[in-house]
This record gives structure tokens, C-alpha cells and sequence, in this order.
């Protein structure tokens, strides 16, 4: 059975469990994590096989500051060295070279590791605590949609984690943005709320998209993901009265979710997987989601929509 830490989380029980070899839910200012010592090859497993996720699917380690990076990478490059500085503790997601001794499991198999820092207090208080590396998926069932709060980890696994903190609502709710630092030319390969903008400014340089097929596997890249069990169909614009209209006639039951004008992408983003949560508990045939707009701020949002729709399409 799951334990849930309240207001006041208990940190010492969680790094007694994460010393063990159990998992822990921590809140990051993204979204929940599923967490483990990410040192423990025996733990990272438990998190594969709660999620039901596919073991060459990496996971994301998670460090209380960028001090402890040559632990876990061959070398800190100069890019890495100003993202890390600039946009750390938050919501950014380097990819880099893996140091030898790294767990197979953390990495998917790969020569690279994906590594960021997250800013929520509860997870830099864990992090601190447990004084190592804390490997932390989404604290969801694999593909499906993220938990942003403490009550959506324990309707996804109402047991197999032995610690649930507390941390309120996610400040962000949309994964984090991943920017690989493999190569020459800094690749984006998962949006986030820190835009390609933001970061070419700050580095001075290009940041390029990338081809799935040569791109390091990462988290939240497959086609379907962030999926309701409910089929969920993006309308355009303006469309839902019509879409509604539609699957009426065909005898289906529907919930919708609107893009209101004048709505900003960090606002809409931070409350989307709420959102599609409560609509897929309806229990309806289908949900019709207005697309976002397709301008630069919304392009972590149309990236989730478009991969939670994908089975429908």
C-alpha cells in the first residue's frame, strides 16, 4: 500500500526508502516524479515494471545542483555549463555523454544520460537528504497522462510506492524541455515551457529540431503519449460546436476542452493534464480538444495534444 506524506513531507522516511531500494513520489515544479536511487540498478527496474514501461525507454536523473555532474558524464561541455547556470534549478533537460559506471537502466542502454535539476523545494529538500542522484519518471502509468498533483499518483498506483510527498499543485504541469548537447549543434528534442527562443538567446547559437530516427531515445518522444484511456480528437479552432454536432449524431457521448481567447500557454499548460484527467473520468466515447495556437509559446502544448490524439488518428 502506498504511504502519503502530508503537509509537512516526511523526507526521512522517504530517503530510508530510497536507501532501500523502494520508490518514492516527489513533486517537481513540472510534474510528480516516480523516484529511485538511481545508483541501484534492483530499484530502477521497479520503476520500469510499475509504469509498464519499456526498459530501453531512459529515465531522467534528477541532482540537487550542477556540482554533482562529472559524477555522471564523461565531460560538462561549455553549452551545458551556461544552460545549467541560467536555467537551473528548473525545467530544463541536458542530454549528454555517460560517465562509465552508470547504470544500464537509467540510460535506456545508451551511451547518453538525460539530467536536469528541479526547482520545487520538496524535491531539493529529497535530493539534499538522500545526498545522490534520484532517477524520476512521471509517477504514471507508461503513455498515459502525468500526474501535477499528490492525489493523481495515488489513483495511478494505489500501491507499489512507499512514499507519496506532498508538494501541492505543479507550478509548470507540462515535462520538462530536453535539449541534447551530443554533437556540434545543440538539438531540441522534447518543447517545454523554456522555448527554443529562450535558450538559442541565452547560448548564442542555433538550437535545431532533430529526426526522430537519429535522435537519442528520451522521455515523452513516441508517437502516442500523455494519452487519456478516452480517444481524444483535436478539433480545429473554432470547430467544437461543429465537432460536437457531428459526434452527436453519430450516438456518441463527448466531454469537450476549449482554447479560450486571450488564454496563455503557461496558464492553459499548467492545468491541461488536470484537465484531461477529469474530462477521461466521465466516462464518455470521446474528447474533443481545440487545438493550441501555433505560435512559438504554445509549441509544448501542441507537442502533448498532438501525442495524446495520436491513436485516434
Amino acid at each position: 500500500m502506498n504511504a502519503t506524506v502530508g503537509a509537512a513531507p516526511d523526507l526521512a522516511a522517504a530517503v530510508v526508502a530510497l536507501r532501500a531500494g523502494g520508490l518514492v513520489a516527489m513533486p517537481t515544479e513540472t510534474v510528480y516524479g516516480l523516484g529511485a536511487d538511481a545508483r541501484n540498478p534492483l530499484a530502477l527496474r521497479k520503476i520500469y515494471a510499475l509504469k509498464n514501461r519499456p526498459t530501453d525507454h531512459p529515465l531522467i536523473l534528477h541532482l540537487a545542483d550542477a556540482a554533482a555532474l562529472p559524477e555522471w558524464v564523461v565531460e560538462v561541455p561549455p553549452a551545458a555549463q551556461v544552460l545549467a547556470a541560467h536555467f537551473w534549478p528548473g525545467p530544463l533537460t541536458l542530454v549528454l555523454r555517460r560517465a562509465p559506471g552508470v547504470p544500464d537502466e537509467l540510460t535506456g542502454g545508451q551511451d547518453s544520460i538525460a539530467i536536469r535539476v528541479p526547482s520545487h523545494p520538496v524535491a531539493q529538500a529529497l535530493l539534499r537528504a538522500f545526498g545522490g542522484g534520484i532517477a524520476a519518471p512521471s509517477a504514471n502509468r507508461y503513455g498515459r497522462v502525468s500526474p501535477t498533483c499528490a492525489a493523481h499518483v495515488r489513483e495511478e498506483f494505489p500501491e507499489g510506492i512507499a512514499v507519496i510527498l506532498e508538494g501541492g499543485d505543479c507550478e509548470v504541469g507540462l515535462e520538462s524541455t530536453i535539449i541534447s548537447l551530443l554533437g556540434p549543434v545543440p538539438q531540441l528534442l522534447r518543447p517545454g515551457v523554456i522555448g527554443r527562443a529562450e535558450i538559442e538567446a541565452v547560448l548564442g547559437t542555433p538550437v535545431v529540431g532533430v529526426a526522430a530516427a537519429s535522435a537519442p531515445r528520451v522521455p515523452g518522444s513516441t508517437a502516442q503519449h500523455y494519452a487519456p484511456r478516452t480517444p481524444l480528437e483535436l478539433v480545429p479552432a473554432g470547430g467544437l460546436a461543429e465537432a460536437v454536432a457531428r459526434a452527436t449524431a453519430e450516438g456518441l457521448r463527448v466531454a469537450t476542452l476549449g482554447c479560450p481567447p486571450g488564454c496563455d500557454a503557461a496558464t492553459y499548460g499548467r492545468a491541461l493534464y488536470a484537465d484531461l484527467r477529469r474530462l477521461d473520468a466521465r466516462g464518455v466515447d470521446r474528447l474533443l480538444v481545440e487545438e493550441a495556437p501555433a505560435t512559438p509559446e504554445w509549441e509544448a502544448v501542441r507537442d502533448r495534444l498532438a501525442r495524446a490524439a495520436a491513436t485516434f488518428r
